[in-house]
């Protein structure tokens, strides 16, 4: 189990890493995580919803994401309240002292996952959420050492020397942990270094020797290294050239922004996420993304005014594309009446297209593929929909995706007379290159003038280069060793 000081200290890239090594070698190997707090989720070949980071790791692995994999999902909806979901499916929406009493029932979801990947693969590698070190959550832990302690796995503890204080974060976490935690961690991994080792040694030695344990590993600092983030936002804007400017604004409960991954990446698109509160800079294009909180995030927005930065961005030619939540903000309306996402009322759209939106109890969970019809032209696609919203209304008559379900297709979303608007509730909708042309020459960008970026190339790529890193730096005689276990 990789366990990790502090959040975002490289657990998932190294789990992700140490599956893909394993995979190498012919170790049949599944990736787990008990418990996840995320936004960013994928859906599964068995119709689930796990977390973005654990999809990746099965792609590592050479596997199907499968609900197993990632048995409890908690996705926020607001500060105190998140929806739970138990072995891919949606049980409902909790608050924080409420799941903290269902966590003993939680638990058995998690072992009954584990024991079945055990059955599976002859090894599991399994990632730990936050810190182990979070007193105020050690009761009925599910995420971290209570998992660990209760199917006897071995630890390893990763930190960020990034964010600087690496030997107290690995020294504080230690010592706060009980005795019995303690004795099952095997060692230590120092992530994300630059600069001449040399310089490090002596604070490994002292490290070594006041903990009695080893030192794994150091890995260095990868520039330009992206793999699907769990939550994460990553910002910068691109200084080259570029043939279009995108924007997307940073809503407070924004999911699945990793739609946008294949346009950040794209070498001649100037991605830039902006808060709702900023001004919306000149850009060929706005992205209205998914939301956690449809209703909440749409008021937020009209709060800071994108009604009129909008409208302005249309005036001027500007095209907007709205991408699940973002296509029920699109809308008349928005309702909400069973509370599924917050309080229980109705939230008016920004009113672009003649439809309105009722959120249900069942939420949408499927992987979809069909054709995109723009452009005059006709290009296949692929991506998954999540969602509670169910919307209707004359508009979505007009489609530019078109959905094969099972030998017939159905459209999605909306195109506008004037060609500006475009609206879908499919995720994914850029990772494959020939969708991702098409709707980037919809927004703007002359067909002669665009390189070709495939995503899953890409990533393929990335996952390589990582593992190709990990077996550089990681202990060979511990790397040996864990593919023997």
């Amino acid at each position: 189990m990789v366990q990790g000081t502090t959040s975002d200290a490289g657990k998932s890239t190294l789990v992700a890493a140490l599956a893909r090594l394993l995979k190498r070698r012919g170790v049949k190997v599944a990736p787990f995580k008990p418990q996840n707090m995320a936004l960013n989720s994928a859906v599964t070949a068995n119709g689930g919803e796990i977390g973005r980071a654990q999809a990746l790791q099965a792609m590592a692995c050479g596997l199907e994401p499968h609900t197993d994999m990632n048995p409890v999902l908690l996705k926020p909806s607001s500060d105190t309240g998140a929806q739970v979901i138990i072995h891919g499916r949606a049980i409902g929406t909790m608050q924080a002292l409420d799941y903290h009493s269902y966590k003993a029932t939680a638990k058995q979801a998690v072992l009954d996952a584990f024991a079945r990947l055990q059955r599976q693969y002859d090894c599991v590698l399994v990632e730990g959420a936050g810190s182990p070190a979070e007193i105020n959550l050690r009761d009925n832990d599910i995420a971290n050492m209570g998992f660990a302690e209760a199917v006897d796995c071995p630890v390893i503890l990763i930190a960020d020397i990034d964010r600087g204080g690496v030997f107290a974060h690995l020294v504080g976490t230690l010592e706060l942990l009980a005795p019995s935690e303690r004795a099952r961690v095997a060692g230590f991994v120092i992530n994300r270094f630059r600069g001449d080792l040399a310089l490090l040694q002596s604070g490994l030695d002292w490290l070594e020797a006041r903990t009695g344990l080893p030192v794994l590993g150091v890995l260095p600092y990868l520039h330009d290294l992206h793999l699907d983030a769990e939550d994460a936002i990553a910002t910068g804007q691109r200084t080259g050239d570029t043939c279009l400017t995108v924007v997307v604004p940073v809503l407070p409960r924004i999911s699945n922004h990793t739609d946008v991954d294949p346009l950040r990446l794209h070498p001649q698109v100037d991605l830039q996420f902006v808060a709702a509160s900023d001004p919306l800079p000149p850009c060929d294009l706005v992205i209205l993304p998914g939301s956690k909180n449809v209703r909440g995030d749409l008021e937020h927005m009209l709060a800071n005014g994108w009604q009129e930065k909008l409208n302005r961005h249309l005036r001027y030619g500007g095209k907007l594309l709205g991408i699940c939540g973002g296509l029920q903000m699109l809308g008349k309306s928005v309702a909400d009446p069973l509370a599924i996402e917050g309080t229980a009322g109705k939230t008016p759209g920004f009113g672009y297209c003649d439809f309105t939106t009722e959120l249900h109890a069942e939420k949408t969970l499927k992987n979809v593929k069909g054709l995109l019809r723009l452009n005059d032209a006709e290009v296949p696609f692929a991506g998954y929909e999540i969602h509670c919203g169910v919307s209707r209304g004359p508009d979505l008559a007009s489609a530019a995706f078109m959905i094969d379900a099972q030998g017939e297709q159905r459209g999605d979303g909306v195109l506008s007379g004037d060609g500006q608007i475009l609206a879908t509730y499919v995720h994914g909708l850029f990772d494959e290159a020939a969708a991702l042309e098409q709707l980037l020459i919809w927004a703007g960008s002359e067909p002669q003038a665009l390189a070709a970026f495939d995503l899953a190339e890409h990533r393929e790529a990335q996952l390589e280069r990582l593992a190709d890193t990990v077996q550089e730096h990681l202990d060979a005689r511990w790397l040996d060793s864990l593919g023997a276990t």
